[in-house]
């Protein structure tokens, strides 16, 4: 089977118009429709319900598209891996994170790693928990970052930092009266947190630390970005918490980021991996990380 047929098949899986499929493709629409019927064909069922005012993906198109995308993935490393060899590569990595992260802690590791391995190519993938976890299992991905240790079997996550978590605040908020604020007074207010599917997956991380309120949470929203919650939070919705360092990187004027007061509750981040024997160069990432961040003698095995 021709990739041009993947191809096709994903931008009209994602567009659910042809004509904008086309548009996308940079080709006619009539070349695209024809390839679809013959793409059905070849198959043997339906991939699209089509009607004179909607395209749709039946149950057997969704399955097929995260299929393909797998495939297509799959060749776009493929040829990358070709590239960075011919250009004196010797070994590479494929790293994702997720949003909400410390990104200076990973802007450091990714730092000492050029510097100590500069022959080594490493590919940075934004992605979310879940989609880490799939990537993960279909050896589409070496390493991941994230903010939940819920992995499933075949998995690992080690602990490789931890962040303080703090309090998200509107401007213009009577807590900016406090320079370090209570959680009990922050609880006071409507809160927008994250979602149990959040990307980051730090979702039961911050539950954690909020059930034992003496008294029920004022919920408005729950979010699966940190983009959506700060939107939310400048709007004047609800507090928000989050990890300092990450939401200063994107200087949001609306927003004001202060302290827990007390011994403030830690966020870990979790190195993922798959538990099969690392490669040397992930071997040699690992240690880095461990080195970086960890305490002495906290260093776990490989």
């Amino acid at each position: 089977m021709e990739l041009r047929l993947l191809r096709y098949f994903v931008a009209v899986a994602e567009e659910l118009h042809f004509a904008r499929a086309a548009e996308r493709l940079g080709v006619e629409q009539s070349p695209v429709s024809r390839a679809m019927r013959n793409l059905e064909a070849t198959l043997g069922v339906q991939l699209f319900d089509r009607s004179a005012h909607q395209t749709r993906l039946t149950w057997a198109g969704q399955v097929f598209l995260g299929e393909c995308r797998r495939v297509l993935a799959t060749v776009e490393q493929a040829v990358s891996a070709a590239k960075a060899a011919a250009q004196g590569y010797q070994g590479y990595l494929r790293i994702a994170i997720c949003d909400s992260l410390a990104q200076p802690h990973i802007a450091t590791l990714l730092a000492r790693s050029r510097e100590e391995e500069p022959e080594l190519e490493i590919r940075v993938f934004e992605l979310p928990f879940a989609q880490q976890l799939k990537d993960l299992h279909n050896d589409l991905l070496d390493i991941g970052f994230a903010l939940s240790d819920a992995v499933s079997e075949g998995l690992v996550a080690e602990p490789v930092w931890t962040d303080p978590l703090s309090v998200i605040v509107p401007v213009r908020h009577p807590l900016l009266a406090h320079a370090e604020v209570p959680l009990d007074e922050a609880l006071k207010f409507p809160l927008v947190l994250c979602h149990p599917d959040a990307g980051s997956g730090c979702h039961h991380q911050i539950q954690a630390v909020l059930q034992g309120a003496s008294k029920p949470l004022k919920l408005v929203d729950q979010v699966t970005s940190l983009g959506v919650m700060l939107t939310l939070v400048g709007a004047g919705y609800g507090l928000g918490f989050a990890i300092a360092s990450q939401v200063q990187t994107l200087n949001r004027p609306d927003i004001t980021v202060r302290p827990l007061a007390g011994t403030p509750p830690m966020l870990s981040t979790y190195l993922l991996r798959r538990s099969a024997e690392p490669s040397e160069p992930m071997k040699r990432f690992l240690q880095r990380a461990r080195e970086e961040f960890l305490p002495k003698g906290d260093e776990p095995a490989s």
